[in-house]
């Protein structure tokens, strides 16, 4: 016989007795952005949901395709939905109670300020190096008071230990080896994008600890 479906209560109760329920008062309260969902964005979801923070902006306007099953968190079944809706799916079968926001868009400059008006940490998830340049500096410069979290390198089969987090200024944090490249390298793997991706998880979470060095 299946066992009850937990109430929010129940979930909440399992998240305060892993985390203490001061430092999960603070994962629940808090808003978060995740701007691209492919290997980095749908690790960092997964991470941030499992961590029970409590609302969640997933923005990416791409849809799941075959070739995106190597390495980032979508099923078969799920090829040809929107990542945002294909994530949501996954992330309330996770955790149910979850909020989320998602925009089906892809970000630019001009809409940039809009989006990401309501989110207090930022997290930087793109697959090209110029979003990923446009992310970050507008968002140090338009939100000089929100935390901005960004992965460079993570491509190749180099030892994992070479991904690590480092803090670029008061509010800017960069996770990964900072060199690697796909054009270089064997391609991207799973595990070593999960990596990165997950240094930028726990930063977002060290953060709303009060934790904010690197």
């Amino acid at each position: 016989m299946a066992a009850a479906f937990p109430t929010q209560e129940e979930f909440l109760q399992a998240q305060q007795q892993r985390h203490g329920k001061k430092l999960q008062q603070k994962f629940s309260s808090a808003r978060a952005a995740v701007c691209g969902l492919g290997g980095l964005g749908s690790n960092i979801a997964i991470c941030l949901a499992r961590a029970g923070v409590g609302h969640l902006h997933l923005i990416d306007f791409d849809r799941v395709d075959l070739s995106n099953l190597h390495r980032q968190q979508y099923a078969a079944a799920q090829i040809g939905m929107y990542k945002t809706d294909a994530l949501k799916e996954t992330l309330k079968a996770i955790s149910p109670y979850i909020q989320l926001q998602t925009d089906t868009i892809r970000m630019t400059e001009e809409n940039l300020g809009q989006l990401l008006e309501h989110d207090s940490i930022i997290c930087e998830a793109f697959d090209n190096a110029q979003a990923k340049a446009m992310l970050v500096n507008s968002v140090l410069e338009l939100f000089p008071n929100k935390y901005i979290i960004a992965g460079s390198g993570m491509a190749g089969i180099g030892s994992g230990n070479c991904i690590m987090t480092r803090k670029i200024t008061p509010r800017f944090y960069l996770c990964g080896d900072e060199k690697s490249d796909v054009a270089d390298t064997p391609g991207l793997l799973s595990s070593r994008v999960m990596l990165c991706a997950a240094h930028q998880a726990h930063t977002v979470l060290r953060i709303l600890a009060g934790e904010t060095e690197a």
